[in-house]
């Protein structure tokens, strides 16, 4: 069970019993206002979304702890210590655009004592990986916006003492102003948009080099357009597709957006 899990039955049990007498749809709250069933069921959703985003960042991090990180570190600190605390400093420092939108911080540098970060030597480059992921799944989750590509980055300080760990979280811009933007591979490997085309083709100096013969040699780019990240075909024999649909010319990239070149499939992600 998750540490989440009983604080969520707890909520949801004892907040949807009883009425109070002469209205049976609700109850005052505490500034004498009528609180009624469907204001609380709303704000009981809400919660309950919270948890099980953070029941779902613990999974994969649990995941993560059983996958590539069976062998205990030599350090004192858990994996998923640090991805609570990821999730925390998204939440702590969460503000409102202009149009509306949650923006929390993309870039986290985790602050180790010089043993802790010893400790994760061998698995720094997978470690840094799944953190960065689960901070993606969390945004997801929580309907979160970044401003750029998430960045995470383990940094040693010398005045931490053995088994304690900072993060500084910041919100930093992508170039253009677009906010995050990514290919998902197949194998699951993230290509990170920016302020280049992003290639896509046979040739081998391609960003992404697909070895299929219905790709073209300069199949296709990935451009920052002025409000979005857009595709465009390049002429290629066999065509780009988005979502199974043909695209002439360019097309703006939405939010899990399928992008085939040939048979391969990628996952366009804005967060």
């Amino acid at each position: 069970m998750s540490a989440f899990e009983p604080f969520a039955k707890g909520f949801t049990k004892g907040h949807t019993k009883g009425h109070t007498k002469g209205h049976p749809k609700g109850h005052r709250n505490a500034t004498g206002e009528w609180d009624t069933c469907d204001s609380r069921a709303g704000r009981e959703r809400s919660i309950l979304a919270t948890l099980m985003g953070l029941q779902s960042m613990e999974r994969r991090l649990e995941r993560m702890v059983e996958g590539v990180f069976t062998r205990r570190t030599r350090g004192s600190i858990r994996p998923i210590e640090l991805g609570r605390r990821l999730v925390r400093e998204m939440d702590d420092n969460r503000n409102v655009d202009v149009k509306g939108r949650r923006i929390v911080p993309n870039d986290f540098t985790v602050l180790l004592s010089a043993t802790d970060h010893n400790g994760f030597n061998d698995i720094e480059d997978a470690l840094i990986t799944e953190l960065a992921e689960a901070a993606r799944e969390y945004a997801r989750e929580e309907s979160y916006h970044f401003m750029g590509p998430v960045i995470v980055r383990l940094m040693v300080d010398n005045n931490l003492k053995t088994g304690r760990f900072g993060v500084v979280a910041q919100l930093k811009q992508a170039a253009g102003g677009l906010g995050a933007g990514s290919l998902v591979l197949p194998s699951g490997k993230r290509v990170t948009l920016g302020e280049n085309a992003t290639t896509v083709g046979r040739l081998p100096e391609c960003t992404i080099s697909i070895n299929d013969t219905n790709v073209s040699r300069n199949h296709a780019e990935i451009r920052t357009g002025t409000k979005a990240y857009i595709a465009v075909d390049l002429g290629s024999t066999n065509g780009t597709m988005i979502n199974g649909v043909r695209i002439v010319g360019e097309q703006r990239l939405n939010d899990g957006d399928i992008v085939s070149f040939g048979s391969t499939h990628v996952r366009f992600e804005a967060s």
